[in-house]
């Protein structure tokens, strides 16, 4: 039966708890963005008028303690590591990370002889969507959202912490 017959005919749609906040979660992500270098002007792209990231619910937040996702745009150097990990750190749970471009990938063209270069943000913190390129244009960012609106759907919050609590009084 679909929704709109469920409206039509009770008045109430039953869904679980847990689609009912991965809706709400993957409708409006509020990313805090870390654009470190060339990666960070298409990333100022795709929020802008011409791409508009607003209409798939995306509105970047200035504070981590407000963001649920992190773009990481550029290069990440050793001294830069410490200050992502303390963001990433800050932001509530659940969270999740865009690692933006090649240097924030993989070192980008640094990875061979740069040793100030963290050969990858996932080094550091975990990430759940990579963008390639150099610099990826602003579809790609866009794309990165739509594979996290996917990851997101597919989470079970209620049930996962469910499973972890039964999981600990067993073990006592």
């Amino acid at each position: 039966m679909s929704i709109e017959q469920q409206l039509k005919s009770d008045g109430v749609v039953v869904a679980k708890i847990d689609d009912l906040l991965n809706w709400a979660r993957l409708s409006s992500m509020w990313p805090i963005s870390f654009g470190i270098a060339c990666c960070a002007i298409e990333m100022m792209g795709a929020m802008a008028a011409t791409y508009d990231l607003d209409r798939l619910g995306v509105f970047p937040r200035p504070s981590p303690r407000q963001s649920d996702v992190m773009i990481v745009a550029g290069t990440v150097t050793f001294k830069m590591a410490d200050r992502i990990r303390r963001l990433y750190e800050q932001m509530p749970e659940p969270r999740y990370v865009i690692s933006m471009g090649s240097c924030a990938d993989c070192g980008g063209p640094y990875w061979q002889h740069g040793y100030h270069v963290v050969k990858g943000v996932d080094k550091i913190i975990p990430v759940d969507v990579y963008v390639q390129g150099c610099p990826p244009r602003p579809e790609a960012l866009i794309g990165a959202f739509l594979e996290l609106q996917k990851v997101i759907e597919k989470e079970h919050i209620f049930h996962q912490k469910y499973f972890e609590e039964e999981v600990e009084e067993r073990t006592k």
